[in-house]
């Protein structure tokens, strides 16, 4: 160790320069790790936002509900098939479920979803035995139809201005 000392010490006269620099580039490193990890959450996160059932909705110029509570949404779709959020059942088991799942509160709010292309009859028999079970806030949804283009043809051949 003193021989090291002795021999960095030997050339008074010259400047000396040191073995570590300053880093000038940014280690991206733990910015790619925090990247990763967001976009695997959102990959695994994205899926669930929406109710599991496909169902085309008719349009309506209705407004839309703002309510903050979570509803229970029943969903019947193409085929007539009924769903509790997104699990099947069989509309003989939908109101002990209903109740079993609300724990038989009667103010629960209840959203019935039908594909457009389920007849009308197959939608009031769901409507109607979630009522015969005492349930009192059950509620149609549909989507807002899609607001037409500045400028295009009204359906009464005039042009929008």
């Amino acid at each position: 160790m003193a021989s090291e000392f002795i021999a960095s010490g030997s050339g008074r006269g010259r400047r000396r320069t040191s073995r570590y620099r300053p880093m000038s580039e940014i280690n991206v490193t733990p910015f790619v790790d925090v990247m990763l990890v967001l976009l695997i959450v959102f990959m695994v996160t994205a899926p669930l936002l929406t109710v599991g059932v496909p169902v085309d909705l008719p349009k309506t110029q209705a407004r839309a509900l703002s309510n903050p509570e979570e509803p229970l949404v029943i969903s019947v779709d193409s085929g007539g098939g009924i769903f509790i959020q997104e699990t099947g059942v069989d509309i003989s088991q939908m109101v002990p479920r209903l109740i079993a799942i609300t724990e038989a509160k009667a103010d629960t709010r209840i959203y019935v979803r039908g594909d457009r292309s389920v007849n009308y009859g197959r939608i009031m028999e769901v409507m109607g035995r979630v009522n015969s079970a005492g349930f009192t806030r059950v509620a149609l949804i549909a989507e807002l139809p899609e607001a037409p283009a500045p400028g295009a043809a009204s359906a009464d051949g005039e042009q929008g201005g």
